[in-house]
């Protein structure tokens, strides 16, 4: 069995150490320049390893073909290069735990801690090689476990003789803010169908995901000197302050919520007394559950709208994704060829649903069916986000037994 460990080791603390921070407030492609530091390096990796076609798009996006050995169906490969805005990206100091010893795991820039009682997968993980950050940033796997892996195996079998129909690389800029696969994606990818490398524990391939929508609430007020604003001043933020008070937090929030709830969730919130901004995302498994969120956002904003004569309350509601599930349960093939690559390389795969979106969501409801597989990666977004180099290289098996299986077929 070929060991991947130390190249997916190498590549991911390269890749981690380059900031690719993606901004929603941003309308530029891709929303940051940054991005494009660590699309150059993959390209010149990609031509360096001898793939064919390897360019950079308009809207950032790095692409490449690994010519095929034999027959089969156009597959692509894809994850994304950018990391959430949510935490802080400057200055990540990757580092490697090797062989896990199961106890706890400090970090030398911050008092956090990091513990199988909290990360319960982490228990599953002796002996194991556990890359994070020092403790201040986000590491970064989210998804540049994805890369480091698809990588890989790219490197893998264009210096091997291992069979495998025509594959396309796609690393793509802005998937955390929702924005990472352009419209020009899909003829540009020109796949039969796809996978993204995104997800999380071992065995876990994914064909449904919450349906999204986004949300931006204005309240603009009335402005006047405090000292003579009795009678006259209307707060923006006062009512911005009520919008939230009166919406479900309770039983429908992202931190009481799990499995197939949906939520509303408020993610920023600014201004002054006279105008103020909240950006909200709506999640749901279901259209008409995503349907109802939104009517209770509006209805919520009218109440308090009422209220207040005075003041001018707009909420615009904007798709953002879609559940997968919707188009994958009409032709399950790339889910069933990913689970008989698991069962090959002898995991059992595990279906879960996200709560969450991938590239996947939008490519496959754009006509690329393309469901989501493992990389290993655990909690993500924050300061102890953590992976296994060990659940990537059995991800990077996966990856291969998955060309080679189709090739057969």
């Amino acid at each position: 069995m070929t060991d991947f460990d130390r190249d997916l080791e190498q590549r991911l603390v390269r890749y981690c150490s380059v900031d690719t921070q993606s901004d929603e407030a941003s309308e530029s492609k891709p929303s940051t320049a940054i991005q494009l530091n660590l699309a150059n390096i993959l390209a010149d990796e990609l031509r360096a390893a001898g793939a064919e076609d390897v360019r950079i798009t308009e809207y950032g996006a790095v692409l490449a073909t690994v010519p095929a050995t034999t027959e089969g169906p156009t597959i692509g490969l894809c994850s994304h290069m950018d990391t959430a805005p949510a935490y802080n990206a400057t200055g990540v100091k990757p580092r490697v735990i090797r062989g896990y010893n199961g106890g706890e795991i400090t970090y030398p820039d911050s008092a956090l801690v990091l513990s199988p009682e909290a990360s319960p997968y982490l228990a599953g993980k002796i002996g194991h090689d556990i890359v994070t950050a020092s403790g201040l940033t986000l590491l970064g796997a989210d998804d540049k476990a994805g890369v480091a892996i698809i990588m890989t195996a790219v490197h893998e079998l264009l210096a091997s003789p291992r069979p495998h129909p025509k594959l396309r690389i796609a690393f793509t800029p802005d998937e955390e803010i929702g924005r990472g696969v352009d419209p020009r994606l899909p003829a540009d990818l020109g796949v039969d169908f796809a996978y993204t490398f995104d997800g999380g524990a071992v065995g876990e391939i994914e064909h449904e995901t919450f349906s999204a929508d986004g949300a931006k609430i204005t309240v603009k007020g009335v402005s006047t000197h405090t000292g003579t604003a009795k009678g006259k001043m209307v707060n923006a933020l006062h009512l911005a302050a009520k919008i939230v008070e009166m919406l479900p937090q309770a039983t429908q929030t992202p931190e009481v919520t799990a499995g197939r709830d949906g939520f509303w969730h408020i993610y920023a919130m600014s201004g002054t007394a006279a105008e103020a901004e909240m950006s909200i995302i709506l999640r749901d498994f279901e259209l008409d559950g995503l349907a109802a969120r939104g009517a209770l956002l509006k209805q919520v904003c009218e109440a308090v709208a009422a209220t207040e004569p005075r003041a001018e309350i707009a909420c615009e509601i904007r798709p953002q994704y879609r559940n997968m599930r919707y188009w994958l349960e009409k032709d399950m093939t790339p889910v069933t060829l990913a689970h008989e690559a698991c069962r090959a390389e002898g995991i059992a795969p595990v279906a879960n649903p996200i709560r969450g979106g991938t590239d996947g969501s939008r490519l496959t409801e754009m006509g690329v069916p393309c469901p989501n597989v493992f990389t290993g990666m655990q909690d993500i977004h924050g300061p102890l986000e953590w992976v296994s180099v060990q659940d990537m290289a059995v991800a990077t098996r996966v990856c291969l037994r998955l060309v080679e299986l189709a090739a057969k077929g």
